[in-house]
């Protein structure tokens, strides 16, 4: 909280007591990134989110360097940030070839990334939607056999570009599936920022309807349509206590050319700070961190928080 005494603390009934914060700008944010960011400015912006009290930090994508040359550095990075007291990174693995790589450095927390749709399945994995989950199956299982936590990411479950409105079975199906192959966590992504409350309260309920526990739900919302701070509220409200995020609202998706930035983890713990939710982030901190990155990035974060609180500073 800042010197002031701001945000106000005012609780709202029936919303969890705290809430873990997937950070994601290290890979998500920094992944679309066209001029490459060094090593080492990578594996600083980790120990900064870190030093700023983030227990979550998604590191790297052990993803051919031919479709995201940004995180080709792979192998180089992990070390470099993988001693980290008390703090889970864990790294996308698209196939069998890229967990290879990421057990190799010792790799305990790993992510796969599903879609929602036939379309993005195509324009992001080059395979139908049940091809690529059948290309996941061994790798969840391997990953699992070998002690490893996975998560799954669901990527269009409020709407695709090509296809548009998603149907809601179709998202619990697929969400169903990575359960059913083993994923500990699944996280529904808003990946074109085109949800709004009702629809992620509706989705929430069908899932849990469904058989898909909301404890092991995350939610991951872009702001395309300014709508991601409404929509993680929305899934406070159904219990949910894992929220993806970006430091300085970094990120998009270099398959999905209408996906912006996603929710910036500034504006969720200043509205989470307002609430009385316990994060364990120090604002000040994690500011300083994303204007830090900025400079780096040479712009200004589209963080509103980090915005306002960078310009009280000067």
């Amino acid at each position: 909280m800042s010197a002031d005494g701001l945000p106000m603390v005012v609780p709202a009934p029936d919303l969890p007591a705290r809430v873990r914060i997937h950070e994601v700008g290290a890979r998500d944010g920094l992944q679309n990134e066209k001029a490459a960011v060094p090593t080492e400015v990578k594996a600083e912006f980790i120990r900064r989110l870190a030093d700023a009290g983030l227990t979550t930090i998604e590191a790297t994508s052990f993803v051919h360097p031919k479709w995201v040359p940004q995180l080709a550095d792979a192998e180089q990075l992990f070390p470099m940030v993988s001693g980290l007291p008390g703090v889970a990174l864990p790294v996308l693995v698209p196939n069998d070839r890229g967990l290879d790589r990421a057990l190799a450095l010792g790799a305990d927390r790993v992510a796969v990334f599903a879609s929602a749709t036939e379309s993005f399945a195509k324009a992001n994995l080059n395979r139908t939607l049940d091809e690529s989950l059948a290309v996941f199956e061994p790798v969840v299982r391997r990953a699992k056999d070998e002690g490893v936590h996975v998560r799954g990411y669901v990527s269009m479950c409020f709407g695709d570009p090509w296809e548009g409105a998603v149907p809601l079975h179709q998202v619990v199906r697929v969400c169903r599936a990575l359960r059913d192959m083993g994923c500990d966590e699944l996280s529904l992504g808003d990946t074109i920022g085109v949800a709004t409350p009702g629809h992620v309260h509706q989705l929430l309920h069908l899932l849990r309807e469904e058989g898909v526990p909301t404890d092991v739900l995350g939610v991951h919302f872009h702001d395309t349509y300014g709508q991601a701070l409404a929509n993680t509220y929305a899934a406070l409200e159904h219990g949910v206590t894992t929220i993806d995020a970006s430091a300085g609202g970094l990120g998009g998706c270099p398959y999905a050319k209408s996906a912006t930035g996603n929710l910036a983890t500034e504006d969720l713990v200043w509205m989470l700070q307002g609430l009385g939710i316990e994060t364990g982030v120090d604002l000040g901190r994690l500011t300083a961190t994303s204007v830090w990155m900025a400079a780096h990035l040479d712009r200004p974060s589209p963080s509103r928080t980090v915005r306002a609180l960078s310009h009280k500073d000067q």
